[in-house]
């Protein structure tokens, strides 16, 4: 439900925080959607408004993907073309595909894999809504050993011609995972896509091209869910935080070009091992003492 143009400073302000979280966290195996949970929790900026801004932030996001692989996207797109032709022609051969090709068949079937995972849609949505951040605590431990595995087995060398159709099905699984709050699906897509063998360079373009459609759908199902609930919400909020996720988070692909070159995944396994254990321990004293930890900002 539209809720009017009367926004104050201060939520402008927050706004601004939670898309430079979404735009920096997005692109880095350390989770952008753990990141804004902790933020809506420890801010008190929570439920399903905040549901809906934090899809729109990864919508921006998604502008940022696209602008920054815009030559492997429009590859594809035009090969995409030409295999819709050669189906109809009686040309196609499996045995026969480029790399473009294959790697759109294996997006496809690695997008298959969060079917499934759509009918725990409720539950995904209830952890990010509900009070207690130590599922998030867990799920950054999680993240945490999943990097730490990709950085020791990651001397991988495949390309997207080498893709098999048990690679795509194994991402698109760990992917279906990182619906989770405070699970990293980067980090679960480039570290899956390295312990299958891929080259550092082939497992971040597929991460992130996979991650179209999945933030595509996540989007679309969960603004329409908002919209028949008639949330309020405010469209100066939901502009400004698409535009300055949109521009953080391409500022930010640059250092996915760092962590390549740099080879160190291991830091944000140390970071997301150090915030699980720390979530957990703040998530146990609220527990215990009943009272929330709130910052005010």
């Amino acid at each position: 439900m539209y809720a009017g143009c009367y926004i104050t400073v201060k939520e402008i302000i927050s706004v601004i925080f939670q898309a430079i979280i979404q735009g920096l966290t997005e692109f880095l195996p350390v989770s952008s959607s753990g990141h804004l949970s902790l933020y809506q929790h420890f801010t008190g900026n929570s439920g399903e408004g905040a549901l809906l801004l934090s899809v729109f932030l990864h919508l921006g996001t998604l502008v940022a993907v696209f602008a920054a692989f815009r030559d492997t996207i429009w590859a594809l797109i035009k090969e995409f073309g030409f295999l819709v032709r050669d189906v109809f022609s009686g040309k196609f051969k499996w045995s026969e595909m480029n790399g473009e090709r294959r790697m759109i068949f294996m997006l496809i079937f690695s997008t298959a894999m969060l079917i499934p995972f759509y009918f725990f849609k409720d539950f995904f949505e209830g952890i990010s809504e509900d009070t207690s951040i130590m599922a998030e605590g867990f799920c950054f431990l999680y993240t945490s050993a999943i990097l730490f595995m990709s950085d020791r087995f990651s001397k991988g060398k495949k390309l997207p011609k080498d893709m098999t159709v048990k690679d795509s099905i194994v991402v698109g699984a760990f992917q279906g995972v990182a619906l989770l709050p405070g699970v990293s699906r980067s980090g679960s897509t480039i570290s899956s896509g390295l312990l299958c063998g891929f080259s550092r360079d082939t497992a971040v373009r597929y991460a992130f091209i996979l991650g179209i459609p999945a933030i595509l759908g996540g989007g679309f199902l969960e603004a329409t869910e908002a919209f028949k609930q008639e949330v309020a919400f405010d469209p100066v909020e939901l502009v400004v935080g698409f535009i300055v996720a949109a521009i953080v988070g391409f500022a930010s692909l640059k250092m996915v070009s760092w962590l390549l070159k740099s080879n160190k995944f291991k830091v944000f396994a140390i970071y997301t091992l150090i915030l699980g254990l720390a979530v957990i321990g703040v998530s146990i004293y609220e527990t215990v003492t009943g009272d929330p930890v709130v910052i005010n900002i």
